[in-house]
């Protein structure tokens, strides 16, 4: 457990009519984002009547209520003020209180060349072996900051400044599931099949998404996650588990 500092300066604004929102500014960083975990985890906790849905994001949270149940509610009071001061005294509440160190995931990841389409070049541009690049993107403790695209795909950061790259120009039309990939400063999991345009360094053999586990997703917001390099034989052992 560890105590929470005291709170950035943050905004709350309206998300439509069913939702709020509380940011802590635009920029990815480790403060803002423990910020809205704690919140996140606050709220879960407390399961406020007519909250549907917790959106938690790099430095924003987003309430989704339920308006009519609200209105139902609270005859005379207008949902969104209502909502508004609640969030203000949960932001307070959180500041005095603690929050649970999140989980630490190791990840296995095979960089072969064949299963690293982009290590090559990636390398290349920024003037490093490829043995340099699997070093850089291996040293690291990443946080898991959100979850969106798809099902399960994390958004991690931040990789070594030396390593950061641009997403592709033209993104491709089939990234293979578990492929670690870099976009800007950020690195992630493609936890199934899918289009997109992030570099692609390596591969993972975990399943990143499974809907027959409990908890589908095997990375939440918070979490903490330490890659570490597999050779190619290995990979295709645990790929088989």
């Amino acid at each position: 457990m560890y105590a929470v500092s005291a709170s950035p300066v943050y905004r709350i604004y309206p998300c439509g009519d069913h939702a709020i929102t509380i940011t802590w500014g635009n920029a990815i960083t480790e403060a803002a984002n423990q910020q809205v975990m704690a919140l996140y985890r606050y709220l879960c906790e407390r399961k406020i009547t007519g909250v549907l849905d917790l959106i938690p994001a790099y430095s924003s949270l987003t309430v989704v209520y339920d308006l009519v149940a609200l209105i139902k509610k609270n005859p005379g009071q207008t949902v969104y003020t209502m909502m508004e001061s609640q969030l203000q005294q949960a932001v307070r509440s959180v500041e005095l209180g603690t929050i649970t160190v999140s989980n630490k995931i190791t990840i296995p990841v095979c960089y072969d060349l064949s299963l690293a389409p982009d290590l090559s070049a990636l390398a290349a541009l920024h003037q490093l072996t490829i043995e340099e690049v699997i070093q850089l993107h291996t040293a690291p403790t990443y946080r898991v900051y959100m979850i969106g695209f798809l099902p399960g795909f994390a958004y991690m950061g931040s990789v070594d400044e030396r390593i950061h790259t641009a997403r592709k120009s033209s993104p491709r039309t089939k990234v293979p599931a578990g492929s670690v990939g870099i976009a800007g400063e950020q690195t992630g999991i493609y936890p199934l099949d899918s289009p997109g345009g992030w570099q692609l360094i390596g591969q993972t053999p975990l399943r990143l998404f499974d809907i027959d586990r409990t908890d589908p997703c095997l990375l939440q917001p918070g979490d903490e996650v330490q890659f570490w390099s597999i050779s190619l034989t290995e990979y295709h052992q645990l790929k088989k588990l």
